[in-house]
């Protein structure tokens, strides 16, 4: 709970910030991809530069979100590994005990039926 308020008290202000940059920054620039030829690119870009900033903000979390993802993969290997331990000894725990009901069906007593045999003689 505590974390999604300060999520939403980080993220307020920087939608604030985002909406006076956008309203502020209207005017069209120039994003030049050449550095060879700056006076005549083979690549121009003209737009708002509120448009280059949410491009940038974008793409800086597409990046993080990689990156993490990508640093995040030793516990993910972790965890299906274990996932996978974890299905097989169920399954050799589910073995087990039909082997043992399968014992005690053939002997045809119960545990208990055994203790109460043993108690008469």
């Amino acid at each position: 709970m505590l974390r999604r308020l300060l999520g939403v008290l980080l993220a307020f202000p920087a939608f604030l910030l985002l909406v006076t940059l956008a309203v502020t920054n209207k005017h069209p620039v120039q994003l030049k991809l050449d550095p060879f030829r700056p006076e005549d690119p083979a690549i121009l870009i003209e737009a708002s530069f509120f448009y280059f900033l949410l491009g940038a903000m974008i793409v800086g979390v597409l990046l993080g979100g990689f990156a993490t993802w990508l640093s995040q993969g030793h516990w993910r290997r972790s965890a299906r590994t274990r996932a996978r331990d974890a299905l097989h000894w169920r399954a050799e725990a589910d073995r087990l005990a039909r082997e043992r009901d399968q014992s005690v069906a053939a002997s045809g007593q119960t545990g208990l039926g055994k203790a109460l045999a043993t108690i008469r003689r």
